[in-house]
């Protein structure tokens, strides 16, 4: 199956370079759905701020962060979120069985970074809670160009990498291992973000 190709090249790659990276990991037609999905969000002023912390230490600081979310819930009954998640757990089951990586749970959300918006380096893993083992990134940004900015800077110790937000793109890393960035975007800028999850961790 063309999407399970996917699977492989996102995990290989971050086995020899500790930052999967798998270009068309999302189809055009899911990518441009969310897109869209995303586009009604946002003139419904369904996105909300987003912070710094975990529910008992959330802060908002714009100085750090400067983007809005919109958490993922099949609750919401929405076809092209739910095929989003449906391929994420084909994923996991894909992760599980090759790696023994013993993932168990997720949760994943929008992110919106208007002209001007960035997020400073940080890691995604929190003090008080470590079930989040792998950070995972999709893009949903048709026809991104090099003079739009808004890279993702993934710090390692001999390779950096600057990412471009394509659309269907999909990078993988350990959420506590490393240190990553967004550079400022001179368009607005469109991804769903998300953790791989470990329960019972704390």
């Amino acid at each position: 199956m063309p999407v399970e190709n996917e699977f492989e090249v996102l995990i290989s790659s971050f086995i020899s370079e500790k930052v999967g990276i798998a270009n068309h990991f999302l189809s055009n037609e899911l990518s441009a759905n969310l897109r869209q999905n995303l586009v009604s969000l946002i003139e419904k002023k369904q996105l909300t701020k987003a912070g710094v912390g975990n529910e008992k230490k959330l802060l908002f600081d714009d100085s750090i962060r400067s983007d809005s979310i919109y958490w993922l819930d099949r609750k919401h009954d929405n076809e092209f979120e739910n095929d989003f998640l449906d391929q994420i757990d084909d994923f996991i089951k894909y992760l599980n069985r090759s790696c023994f990586a013993g993932i168990t749970g997720y949760e994943f959300h929008y992110s919106l970074y208007e002209i001007g918006g960035f997020y400073k380096r940080h890691i995604d893993q929190f003090q008080d809670n470590s079930s989040r083992k792998y950070s995972m990134i999709s893009y949903l940004n048709d026809d991104w160009q090099k003079s739009d900015g808004g890279e993702l800077v993934v710090y390692q110790t001999y390779n950096n990498k600057n990412i471009a937000p394509t659309q269907g793109k999909t990078v993988l890393f350990k959420s506590n291992e490393l240190q990553h960035e967004v550079l400022v975007t001179q368009k607005q800028r469109m991804s769903i973000t998300g953790w791989l999850k470990r329960d019972g961790l704390v």
